[in-house]
């Protein structure tokens, strides 16, 4: 019984290392993994804090964020969305960063769908620096110090 033992030991060992030779090699890290893992994490947190004010500025224009259940109308129906646009100012700014012209029913139509229209306010504060689109909520959520914060991430 004890020449056995070795035998089986030999054995073990044996299929271990064909198994082993057998598993896929998985390729070194790429030495500037962390530095771009880093990069992607402050991009994250960057557009978090942005979609937050325009959270914030959605709750001041129109009392909530999200998608709504029926059209939001504001300053007696010249203003759209959570986000109060103007068909006016919507087609001028998706023109100036799509290049596309739209026609007042798309506007209106893009005002009303919350995602859009948040990334359209988006471009419009962060990108072009131009808060002053909405007068009071922007200084009562503090746009602008939120604007200089978020560069210095």
């Amino acid at each position: 019984m004890t020449s056995s033992r070795p035998t089986a030991l030999l054995a073990l060992l044996f299929a271990a290392a064909v198994l082993a030779a057998c598993a896929p090699r998985l390729p070194p890290p790429h030495p500037n993994q962390a530095l771009l893992t880093a990069a992607s994490e402050r991009t994250r947190m960057i557009e978090e804090r942005k979609d937050e004010v325009i959270r914030q500025l959605a709750v001041c224009e129109s009392g909530g964020y999200g998608p709504s259940e029926k059209p939001i109308y504001g300053g007696r129906g010249a203003y759209l969305g959570r986000l109060q646009f103007s068909t006016r100012t919507v087609m001028a700014y998706v023109q100036k960063r799509d290049g596309i012209g739209l026609n007042p029913k798309d506007a209106a139509a893009l005002a009303h769908d919350y995602d859009r229209a948040a990334d359209l306010a988006k471009y419009m504060i962060f990108d072009l620096e131009e808060p002053w689109h909405w007068p009071l909520c922007a200084k009562k959520v503090h746009v602008q110090s939120e604007m200089q914060a978020i560069k210095q991430l």
